[in-house]
């Protein structure tokens, strides 16, 4: 362990040292070489992570497809978002933008002596231990992601905005970044909060994220995969995944929302809060109003498309959940 963040760390100065510093220089952003140190992490992060699914992934799809993939402009498309979240272009933006704030905010409330609470000081000389202290932040952070998951699922504006992401008809490696940019600046968001609350280290921040991130495109994986009774109960895998993105349980937002395995890593989440669905057939996704006979309602075919009708489905779901207050004053 210690000797890949020795490797890393070796990556990050020699990329940042011969080519984000010197380019930073000569635009004038000399300001920002703190951040922009932090934001190459993110950068070599994301440079491996792609090479995980060119190397590793997409052969496991060609091996065993679910499905032949005929629409390959919606792939590219995928495609795009994954390109934008793991090479670090997101995650730039929010360095700049939104980081610095939250910075603030926690360093004022350590001036007023509310301190975080530290997970991995818990038990000295266990909780401590690198790998130790990282498979208890998988754990909190899945729970966390389960929680926010079901919400998105739920909740009838995050929904609109989380419609992005199910509106994919042909599930790839790629799909898991298929997202409205808002809803990934909320998800983000929580995810930041949390992990200032609990005190994780940065280089372990990294870590925990690329894991789930990296868990997540093989779940969505075009895999013909299981893992058996057992296995799928311990981790989630292709087969429980693709159940949640089933097009027959899936429903729009009309109150009463149908959804199961929401969990990222372990669906004992699922299980426990009984959302756990392990009957899946691998049968076709997508949201149940895309199909002609429910409407074949657009939810775009390219990135500002998506983007522009996610703006304005959550508008659109503002003046319902308003009538809804009115009526419950009302009784």
């Amino acid at each position: 362990m210690d000797t890949f963040n020795h490797l890393i760390g070796m990556a990050q100065e020699w990329l940042f040292e011969s080519l984000i510093q010197p380019v930073l220089f000569k635009l004038g952003f000399a300001s920002v070489l703190e951040d922009a140190y932090d934001a190459t992490l993110w950068l070599i992060a994301g440079i491996l992570q792609i090479a995980v699914l060119i190397c590793v992934i997409g052969p496991l799809q060609r091996w065993r497809p679910v499905e032949p993939v005929t629409d390959r402009r919606e792939v590219r498309l995928d495609i795009l978002y994954t390109l934008i979240h793991r090479l670090g272009v997101f995650r730039v933006v929010l360095f700049f933008a939104i980081d610095p704030f939250w910075d603030s905010i926690f360093g004022e409330l350590h001036i007023w002596g509310l301190s975080t609470l530290q997970l991995d000081n818990l038990w000295p000389g266990v909780t401590d231990n690198a790998l130790v202290s990282l498979a208890i932040y998988l754990v909190v952070f899945d729970l966390v992601e389960y929680l926010y998951h079901r919400a998105q699922h739920n909740i009838e504006w995050m929904w609109a905005l989380h419609a992005v992401h199910h509106s994919q008809r042909q599930m790839t490696m790629w799909s898991d970044n298929r997202n409205h940019l808002l809803d990934d600046v909320l998800h983000d968001v929580v995810i930041v909060i949390v992990s200032q609350l609990i005190g994780v280290p940065p280089a372990q921040f990294v870590a925990v994220v690329v894991i789930l991130q990296l868990v997540e495109s093989f779940s969505h994986a075009n895999l013909r995969l299981g893992f058996g009774r057992l296995g799928e109960r311990l981790i989630v895998g292709p087969r429980f995944h693709r159940e949640h993105h089933g097009i027959a349980y899936e429903t729009t937002p009309t109150g009463k929302v149908v959804g199961s395995n929401y969990a990222v890593i372990f669906p004992i989440w699922d299980i426990l809060f009984r959302t756990a669905r392990f009957d899946g057939d691998f049968g076709p996704t997508g949201i149940a109003d895309q199909l002609p006979e429910a409407g074949g309602r657009d939810y775009g075919r390219t990135f500002l498309a998506q983007q522009w009708l996610g703006l304005k489905r959550l508008v659109a779901s503002r003046p319902r959940l308003v009538r809804r207050r009115s009526r419950r004053a009302a009784a």
